[in-house]
């Protein structure tokens, strides 16, 4: 794939004249929001420990079959994560026979009109290549990024696997809004694209979520039954779901499953 984004496809930084003070104000604002009352978001201590993956070594590699069914796959990294992130499970996908792709954005900073038009681009051009429809597998917020292109254009995903993804119920459900909110200079409330990520898709849905995520409260990542297909609890950390062994192995799993 050839096709690259906008230069400022993936910029939060403003570009009018005279906006800086503005957007430092707003950002500002956005530290001193409280977290509101009666949402809940996962405890301190798992918080914590979502750091011991940062340091954590690399797990021994899952074993990969051949795959069945191989298709065309879109990887999409997490809030402030580098496709790299996801490359053991890029690589046992690959392995398995998949069409592995990255999303072709670097850095996830969060949605823009302009990086999601692009996104949409870059699925229909893989779902032409292939003359199949693509699989998207969305850690965190790539996941939401992956069931609204699913929600939007059905006809080019073959199914959507989230993990780990805040969809269900309040957007502050999460001990990441804030820095969200920071980093992207807009409310988790009002982003900048048309959208409503609780909607399920018109494919099949798999959600995965963790009761040790200490990023994203469980239930929002779980979802409810009208808002997913499937739901499949797996024990790790957030930063986990990038490329623990046996996240990687429950993905080629979901892969093979015929819905």
């Amino acid at each position: 794939m050839n096709e690259r984004p906008e230069d400022d496809v993936n910029s939060t930084v403003p570009h009018q004249p005279g906006s800086l003070r503005e957007a430092i104000a707003r950002r500002a604002a956005f530290v001193r929001e409280p977290h509101p009352a009666g949402v809940a978001k996962p405890p301190l201590q798992l918080m914590l420990a979502e750091l011991r993956s940062l340091y954590r070594g690399r797990s021994k590699e899952p074993a990969v079959q051949p795959a069945a069914h191989p298709m065309p796959v879109m990887l999409l990294p997490g809030f402030g994560s580098h496709p790299r992130r996801m490359k053991p499970m890029a690589d046992a996908l690959a392995a398995a026979g998949h069409h592995v792709h990255e999303w072709g954005l670097g850095f996830n900073f969060g949605p823009s009109q302009a990086n999601f038009a692009f996104l949409m681009r870059r699925v229909g051009a893989i779902a032409r290549q292939y003359k199949a429809p693509v699989a998207l597998v969305g850690w965190s917020l790539g996941g939401l990024f992956a069931r609204e292109i699913a929600r939007r254009e059905p006809d080019m995903v073959a199914k959507v696997v989230t993990m780990g993804t805040p969809f269900s119920g309040d957007p502050r459900a999460n001990n990441a809004w804030r820095a969200y909110q920071v980093v992207t200079g807009h409310s988790v409330d009002e982003p900048p694209i048309e959208c409503d990520f609780s909607v399920k898709p018109p494919v099949p849905t798999i959600a995965l979520w963790s009761p040790r995520d200490g990023i994203v409260a469980p239930r929002a990542a779980c979802g409810w039954p009208e808002e997913r297909d499937r739901a499949v609890s797996i024990r790790c950390s957030h930063l986990d779901f990038s490329n623990a062994p046996k996240v990687i192995s429950e993905v080629l799993r979901q892969l093979e499953v015929e819905d």
